[in-house]
Order: structure tokens, then C-alpha cells, then sequence
């Protein structure tokens, strides 16, 4: 086995491992929380090695799971890997305070697992149970949240990624069939783009149809958004700060990987751009409305996701083969960000208002980064998608988002300066400093490292004057446009998180959510009964065992 292989075993093997070990023993259970920033080490090294085009095939000729990584997989990869180990080293401390230690493990473990699998996946069979497996983690580390906020976010969350992953099976399935003979994604896609680019083609727009509405959905593109704010409101910041970083951006990556980008589709993409432009601002929008900091890096994520599917469409439009490149570059920017800035507010809210001015400042250049700030990595990132969107209307929708994302990351930082702790002289913790400060030197300095790395003509060049300019008048206007909504504060609506599911659900619907949430939460105590989980993962793995078993 060479060493990119031998990695990538390990990368998926490690979590997979320590999740078994936690399920099954309650001893090894006790002692796993400093396991959680271990974990995904081997994730990060296979992502430095670059895979080097190696597949890990785990079975036999009947049949087997295959894993690799591709350029857009090993960037995203390795920074979804660093947010893992920092929040990792934040949720073992949060386990080893809080009441649900354990329950807490394992839910951690799991996301992780499915995770990096996700990424990882080189065959639709493994792709579709690893992002189930990233479901059914990220719905328990929701609810290790506390009340009914959690267990309705928890619910909420559960059944749009049941509904997105119905959407996203057939669509699976079509495309498997394209290539009878093999279930690689890589072959699929070869197959999908087979069938013609000029003329319009009934099972190709199907297949493409069904495979971004279902993984549109797990990125929390409106307007299936709404579970994104619920979700990181109600669970602890640790774990927001992975949903939201690592978890989305598997389905990110999913996209660039199914969608043939190669191959010019108007008829998909440019509704899949405008979509994901009107997403972008109206994220930006909503966002304003909310006062809790967890719910503004929310509606955050639903706009820079908008973007994203924005960039895309644009790129699926014209079949512009570098759009993957481009577009795991901005989503690597956002993860890292995003991670940083969830840890930011666990920090403030272990920090008195007398310690908290040299805790602002970097949380303000990180988070002006996601407006476009020269010389952070969001200026690189938009700079990199900006020939992609082209220099029409789409090209000036994108700046005005830079302008927008501006003014929602001034309302972050102000609204922040309120959720300090009680006692004005408190200092965090030092593991969460330590974890933050991190997150906020990676989201500044891998951006840059990543674009040096990238051939000379692959991405516009981002320190002519022209650049630099053209990155700092929406970042100025954008704070401009915050100040004056300032003065008219008071007078701006409140907007309950979720925003159209709670309007549209009204008091039933309501009514219905609560009585999933208390569903989900039975289904949680069951689970944690050891003895059912351990026998029910246990049961699980030695099927897919059985089959992987080579036959004689």
C-alpha cells in the first residue's frame, strides 16, 4: 500500500475507530475526550500528501467502497481537518464539563466519521452512507444542546437531511446506471457528460436536476436554509462551529464533484445562479433582524452558501472547467472563518468587558475577511471567483454581497460585545483562547499559502492596485451602510430564527415540530442507552464487514 493510500485508510479509519471503541465500551468512553483533537490528524495529513491520485479500495471483486482525494478534496479536506482539531480540543473540554459527556463522544465521533468520509468517498455507495452517517452526527450534536430549542433544532434538522437525501438517491441511482460496470463517481460523471452538452438530454438534466436539489438542500441554500439558524443557535459552540465550517462544505464539495462543470448547462445553472444570488442577500437580510451572535454567523453561512451557488451556476452555465478549483477555494476561505468566529463567541462568553478589547480586534479582521478586507484570505477567495461571475450583472450582484456581508459581520461584532460574561473580570478558559487564536491565524494565513501553491495562471492575480481597490471600497461602503442602520435600529423588525418555516409552519406546525423535537429527544435517551447503541452500530459494521470480506 503506498503512503497516500496508507493515509487516507487512516484518515477514515482512526474516528471509525475510536466511534466503535466509544460504543462499545463504556471505559474507553470516560477516556476518549482527549481523543477528539487527535482524531482527525491522519484527515490532514492525507490532505498535505495530496493523495497523489491513490485510491483505497476496502473489499472485493463482487464489491468494495473506494476512497481518494482530488485537488478540490485534499484543500477542503485539510482545512476542515484543522477546524476539527481546534474545536476538537474545545469539545473535550466541553465533555469533561458538561453533564452529557459521554452522549457527547460519541455524537462528536460520528459527525467526524461521516465527515471526512464524505470528502474522502470515491463511489456513490460510500458517499450516500457516509453522509448519512454526517446526518445522523450532526443531528445528535444538536441535540446535546439544552431544552426544547434544542430538541425542535434537532428535528428540524434530521428531516430536511431526510428529505435531501430522498431527493439525492435517485439521482445516485441514474447516475450509477450511467455506468453499469462501476460505481466510481469519477466514471459516472464521465458517463453523464457523455450523453451531449449542446442538445438538451431528458436523463442528463434529470440526473443533474435531482443531485444539486438534494445537495443544494444539505448546504443550506434558500429555501431550504431555515434549519441552518435553529441548528447552530441551539447546539453547543463547539459543535456549530464544525456544522457549519466542516459539515456544509462536504455537501460543497459534493456539488463540484456532481456536477459535470465541464460541460455547458444554461438551462441549470443559471436558475442554480440566481437562486443562489438571491440566497445571498437575503441571508444578509434576515440576518440584521437577529440580536444572538450564534444566529447571525447563521444567517452568515446561508448567504457566502448562496454565494457559492451562485459561483457554481455561473460556472455550469459556461462550462468552465476551473469553477471546482475556484469555488473550493472561496468555500476553504469560509470554513475556516466560520469555525474561527463560532470559537470567538464561546471565548466572549468566558471573557469579562474589562478583558475583551484584545479579543475584538482579531475577531474584527477575521470577520471583515467574509466582506472581502484586503489582504485576507475573503479578498483572495472573491478575487479568484470574480471571472467566473464575469463583469454583467451577476459580477455587480456579487459586489453588492461583499457590501451586504459587510454590514451583517458589523452587526456580528457589535451584538458580540453584549454576550460577554457576567463577571467583568472573567478570562477564558485557556484551551478555548488557545483554540480561537488558532482557528483565526489559519483563516488568514492558509488562504494565502493555498493561492501561492496554485499553478501561475490557474487564478487572476490579487495585489495589483486595481485589486486592492477594487477589494476595499465595498468592505468602507459596507460599514458605512452599518453605521446608518444604527440609527434607525430600534425600528428594524425581529425576525424569529428560521424565519419562513416558523411562518409558514404557524401554531400546528409549531405544534408538529415540538412533537418531533420530543420525539427526537425519546429516540436520544433510547440511544444512549449503551447497550442499544453499541448493538446497533455494532450490527451495522458487521454487515458492511461481511460484504467487504474478499471471497475465496
Amino acid at each position: 500500500m503506498s503512503t497516500p493510500a496508507l493515509l487516507i485508510a487512516l484518515a477514515i479509519g482512526v474516528p471509525l475507530a475510536l466511534l466503535l471503541a466509544a460504543a462499545v465500551s463504556p471505559r474507553l468512553r470516560a477516556r476518549m475526550p482527549p481523543w477528539l483533537p487527535i482524531a482527525p490528524l491522519p484527515a490532514l495529513f492525507a490532505a498535505m500528501a495530496g493523495g497523489d491520485g491513490a485510491v483505497l479500495a476496502v473489499g472485493n471483486a463482487r464489491f468494495a467502497l473506494r476512497f481518494g482525494l482530488d485537488a478540490p478534496g485534499a484543500m477542503l479536506l485539510g482545512a476542515a481537518a484543522l477546524l476539527w482539531i481546534g474545536s476538537g480540543a474545545v469539545a473535550a473540554w466541553q465533555a469533561r464539563t458538561g453533564r452529557r459527556g459521554g452522549a457527547f463522544v460519541v455524537c462528536w465521533l460520528m459527525a467526524l466519521t461521516g465527515c471526512v468520509g464524505v470528502f474522502l468517498a470515491a463511489d456513490v455507495v460510500g458517499f450516500y452512507f457516509l453522509l448519512a452517517v454526517s446526518s445522523v452526527g450532526g443531528t445528535g450534536l444538536v441535540l446535546q444542546g439544552e431544552g426544547r430549542e434544542a430538541a425542535r433544532a434537532a428535528a428540524t434538522y434530521l428531516g430536511v437531511a431526510l428529505v435531501a437525501e430522498a431527493v439525492l438517491l435517485p439521482g445516485l441511482i441514474l447516475l450509477a446506471l450511467l455506468a453499469p460496470d462501476s460505481l466510481r463517481i469519477t466514471d459516472g460523471m464521465a458517463a453523464l457528460k457523455a450523453l451531449g452538452a449542446r442538445d438538451a438530454h431528458p436523463l442528463r438534466d434529470a440526473i443533474v436536476v435531482l443531485l444539486a436539489a438534494g445537495l443544494a438542500m444539505k448546504a443550506g441554500v434558500v429555501p431550504s436554509h431555515f434549519w441552518m439558524p435553529l441548528a447552530y443557535g441551539a447546539a453547543p459552540f463547539a459543535a456549530a462551529a464544525v456544522m457549519s465550517g466542516a459539515i456544509v462544505k462536504a455537501a460543497v464539495l459534493a456539488l463540484i464533484r456532481f456536477l459535470p462543470l465541464g460541460t455547458p448547462l444554461p438551462q441549470i445553472g443559471m436558475p442554480l445562479a440566481a437562486l443562489g444570488l438571491a440566497g445571498a442577500f437575503y441571508g444578509v437580510a434576515v440576518g440584521i433582524a437577529q440580536t444572538r451572535c450564534g444566529h447571525i454567523l447563521a444567517y452568515s453561512s446561508v448567504s457566502q452558501m448562496g454565494l457559492l451557488a451562485a459561483i457554481l451556476g455561473m460556472g455550469l452555465a459556461s462550462g468552465d472547467g476551473a469553477t471546482g478549483l475556484a469555488a473550493a477555494f472561496y468555500a476553504t476561505h469560509h470554513l475556516l472563518v466560520k469555525g474561527a468566529l463560532f470559537l470567538a463567541v464561546g471565548v466572549v462568553a468566558h471573557t469579562g468587558a474589562r478583558h475583551l478589547r484584545w479579543t475584538l480586534l482579531p475577531v474584527a479582521i477575521v470577520a471583515l475577511g467574509l466582506g472581502g478586507l484586503p489582504l485576507t484570505g475573503g479578498a483572495l477567495a472573491k478575487h479568484a471567483a470574480k471571472d467566473l461571475l464575469g463583469g454583467g450583472l451577476v459580477g455587480t450582484m456579487a459586489t453588492l454581497s461583499s457590501v451586504a456581508s459587510t454590514v451583517l459581520m458589523v452587526h456580528f461584532l457589535w451584538r458580540l460585545r453584549g454576550e460577554t460574561a457576567a463577571d467583568p473580570d472573567a478570562r477564558a478558559p485557556l484551551v478555548l483562547t488557545a483554540a480561537w487564536l488558532a482557528m483565526a491565524a489559519a483563516s488568514l494565513a492558509a488562504p494565502w499559502a493555498l493561492y501561492l501553491a496554485i499553478p501561475r495562471g490557474a487564478m487572476p492575480s490579487a495585489l495589483t492596485a486595481a485589486a486592492l481597490a477594487g477589494a476595499l471600497w465595498p468592505v468602507l461602503l459596507g460599514v458605512v451602510v452599518a453605521a446608518a442602520l444604527y440609527l434607525f435600529a430600534r425600528r428594524l423588525p425581529r425576525i424569529p430564527p428560521g424565519d419562513i418555516a416558523i411562518a409558514l409552519a404557524g401554531a400546528k406546525g409549531r405544534a408538529l415540530v415540538d412533537a418531533l423535537g420530543a420525539g427526537c429527544g425519546g429516540v436520544d435517551l433510547f440511544a444512549r442507552r449503551w447497550t442499544v447503541a453499541a448493538l446497533a452500530f455494532v450490527l451495522v459494521t458487521l454487515v458492511l464487514a461481511a460484504a467487504l470480506v474478499p471471497s475465496g
